[in-house]
């Protein structure tokens, strides 16, 4: 699995099995509840257990970590390959971290993780090694993703965003603006398909799994709704805005907007559609504007990027799901202060701007994010700074089980199978068991 598609799928059976047998470890006595001591002099030798990220032609991250070595002369950073399958890489942090290994000391880890790893103390808690302005320079939302029980288990490493792609040719034939409402994507889709101008007007990712998830996590927040509660101790899907934003989206297909198969497409088979020139609007990943713009895409050169759209009476922009990954201290590590200091410059304005410019990867950092000469990189990154994120329910333990009592159900009612109104009703259902069982 790739990277870019790591970052929206989970394998939920194996994430139970691995962070229940963590779960048992870690509480068998295997982590002291005093936090590792930060003081003294950040030198010495770190592992920094980390997949690939970035141009598959270079590798950015022994670029970063000659940059950071520079600037810290008395820290070096090993290198340690990690398996670029999500699932298999947690597996591997999963086992090694609950065994007590200390082989690595920071690593990188799915936006999905913090409470899992949090409750399963494979993650040192942040909060007592960085001030509290720290986490103030990060994009807003993106701390959020990262919190469990108050405390922050990550640092976020690069985000990923959704966006809406769109034709642009085709609205600029028919005079028509790039959408900033739902109701007016669904208007304009229909007035370019009477026209013959496209087939299909919507495009996304609606089969039952993780990225279902992610979708709907957004048109819920934009019709003001939540999954789960803040607190992350009780289910919240079952309201009448999350009925808003289910009747709309199953309505997208009823109406002919998107297609009957939209329920079976993931990223690839939207995004498929989308290149071939059959429909006027995608919502994907960041990634998508330049596989849209590719010398094999049939709309290249024809396609623009913008904010998602929100509901009429909501503020725009839409909300984006938070997507990306984190770096994570080993609670075992041996030298807590090296992993801070890398940590820190790794999360600065030096390494978020290397992340940006030749890693091609969103940075975390709203300064960075803002500056000139980093939005130039990117067409996506001004775009990005505009966006509004949304975690998905990552502030529960039982993230897994939420998840698929989520997309499950979601998707039973755009199928036809079920009404919006008996779907979330079996989602709260879900929900709630899994928050109940703990889900480890």
């Amino acid at each position: 699995m790739s990277i870019r598609a790591s970052r929206t799928l989970l394998s939920l059976a194996a994430a139970t099995a691995l962070l229940a047998t963590a779960a048992a470890c870690s509480s068998s006595g295997g982590k002291s509840s005093t936090a590792p001591s930060a003081t003294g002099p950040a030198k010495g030798t770190i592992t920094w257990y980390a997949n690939q990220f970035g141009p598959t032609g270079t590798d950015v991250r022994k670029t970063l970590i000659t940059a950071f070595e520079k600037a810290n002369p008395g820290i070096t950073v090993k290198l340690q390959q990690a398996p670029s399958d999500s699932d298999a890489f947690r597996s591997a942090v999963t086992t090694q971290i609950s065994g007590g290994s200390s082989s690595f000391d920071v690593y990188n880890g799915d936006v999905i993780w913090p409470a899992q790893f949090g409750q399963a103390k494979l993650a040192l808690p942040l909060d007592s090694y960085f001030p509290a302005d720290y986490w103030k320079s990060f994009s807003p939302g993106l701390v959020d993703s990262l919190t469990y029980k108050n405390q922050k288990m990550a640092a976020p490493l690069f985000t990923d965003n959704a966006f809406l792609f769109y034709r642009k040719d085709l609205l600029q034939k028919a005079h028509l603006p790039v959408p900033t409402t739902w109701e007016q994507l669904k208007s304009e889709a229909q007035q370019l398909q009477k026209s013959g101008a496209v087939k299909y007007g919507f495009a996304g990712q609606w089969a039952s799994y993780e990225g279902l998830t992610c979708d709907w996590t957004e048109f819920a927040a934009d019709a003001g709704a939540q999954n789960v509660s803040s607190d992350g101790t009780k289910s919240t899907i079952n309201s009448a805005q999350a009925n808003k934003a289910l009747t709309f989206m199953r309505g997208l297909i009823s109406s002919g907007v998107a297609p009957s198969a939209i329920t079976s497409f993931q990223e690839q088979q939207s995004e498929t559609l989308f290149t071939q020139g059959q429909v006027a609007f995608l919502r994907n990943w960041t990634y998508a504007y330049a596989d849209s713009n590719s010398s094999s895409s049939s709309v290249n050169g024809k396609v623009g990027i913008a904010t998602l759209p929100t509901f009429q009476g909501q503020s725009a922009p839409g909300y984006s799901a938070t997507g990306g990954w984190n770096l994570y201290i080993n609670p075992h590590s041996k030298n807590v202060s090296a992993d801070v200091a890398f940590i820190k410059w790794m999360t600065g304005a030096d390494a978020q701007k290397i992340l940006a410019t030749q890693g091609g990867e969103i940075p975390t950092v709203a300064s960075v994010l803002a500056d000139p000469s980093v939005q130039s990189a990117n067409p996506a990154y001004p775009i990005a700074a505009k966006n509004k994120l949304q975690a998905r329910p990552s502030n529960v333990a039982a993230y897994a089980q939420v998840s698929q009592g989520i997309y499950s159900n979601i998707n039973a009612a755009l199928s036809g199978s079920a009404t919006p109104s008996s779907a979330l009703a079996a989602a709260d259902k879900a929900i709630s068991s899994a928050l109940n069982n703990s889900g480890l």
